[in-house]
């Protein structure tokens, strides 16, 4: 069995994830989104949806975005 990357337990039920050539093992979709979900420029929350970008940054929101001083940014509605 792998160990598991955010907690270090073994589990038989593991998946991996490779993102960028790199191979992560976790046994949660949760830990999985604790280590690798990109996280909001603004509030630091964790971008699970498709969040909104400005050049290379990344905002939960276009909120977020707005409190970060980009203008050009709205949310799908």
């Amino acid at each position: 069995m792998n160990r598991r990357e955010t907690c270090g337990n073994s589990y038989e039920r593991a998946f991996e994830v490779v993102m960028g050539g790199e191979r992560h093992v976790f046994d949660s979709f949760a830990c999985a989104i604790h280590k690798m979900a990109p996280r909001c420029a603004h509030c630091g929350v964790p971008i699970i949806g498709h969040g909104v970008q400005s050049a290379q940054t990344m905002y939960c929101c276009a909120h977020c975005a707005r409190q970060s001083g980009v203008t050009d940014l709205r949310d799908h509605a």
